[in-house]
């Protein structure tokens, strides 16, 4: 089963994606972390794409392909995974593509979460992060157990700089020009879903596993439409 979930930055696809991964026992696949473990890694494309990183410039669709290219040709994507965010835009959705046509690979099914501006900005605006373990809480959908420190390590949680509202707002305007035409380009391929995500995190899964029973994916299909959390 491969799954790509779209949608703007705080619309929830982190969190779903990791609900679903819960579940179904396939990996979560998000640009932002293969990127970096390339780079930590050592890797001959994430050497090259480690020196647009220290200059503050975007990584080249071309490297960001081949990360990905290599993440999922891994072993425990044999059984399907989820892109989580990805792909940004049409080059690297029509990219992506012929990835998938040399591995023999198809997307199942392209999930689009459709949230309000509000909505994204309180989620985003209440997140914070651990300086020591990067665990992500949101403080009013998902607090931590002590104001401000992480309860796995016990590190400072911190607001980052993008998701502060002045930077949301420049985030979605990039995102509306970049990301949101792929809601098309899916549709005429004729596997997108909309989702509404303005929901909870439980009506969210319940629409995602309603979807799957309809289109008899994956193993657990029986499961889907009886979702408890």
């Amino acid at each position: 089963m491969i799954i790509i979930l779209l949608g703007p930055p705080g619309a929830g696809k982190g969190t779903i994606a990791n609900e679903i991964q819960r579940r179904i026992v396939i990996p979560v696949i998000a640009t932002g972390d293969i990127l970096r473990n390339a780079i930590d890694k050592n890797t001959e494309i994430g050497m090259k794409a480690k020196n647009f990183v220290r200059s503050g410039k975007l990584v080249p669709d071309e490297y960001v392909i081949k990360i990905v290219e290599n993440r999922i040709k891994e072993f425990d994507c044999e059984k399907g995974f989820i892109l989580d965010g990805f792909p940004r835009n049409i080059n690297q959705a029509k990219a992506l593509d012929k990835v998938f046509e040399r591995l023999d690979k198809k997307i199942d099914q392209v999930f689009y979460f459709e949230a309000s501006y509000q909505n994204i900005i309180n989620r985003l605006s209440a997140r914070r992060v651990c300086t020591k373990c990067g665990t992500i809480y949101n403080l009013k959908y998902d607090p931590p157990d002590k104001a401000e420190l992480c309860h796995k390590c016990n590190g400072k949680l911190i607001q980052r700089d993008d998701d502060r509202e002045d930077t949301i707002k420049k985030r979605l305007d990039v995102y509306n020009d970049e990301t949101l035409p792929l809601s098309n380009y899916y549709r005429k391929k004729r596997i997108l879903t909309k989702i509404n995500a303005n929901q909870d995190v439980i009506a969210i899964l319940k629409d995602i596993w309603n979807r799957l029973a309809e289109l008899g994916i994956g193993e657990n299909r029986n499961d889907y439409g009886n979702y408890k959390n």
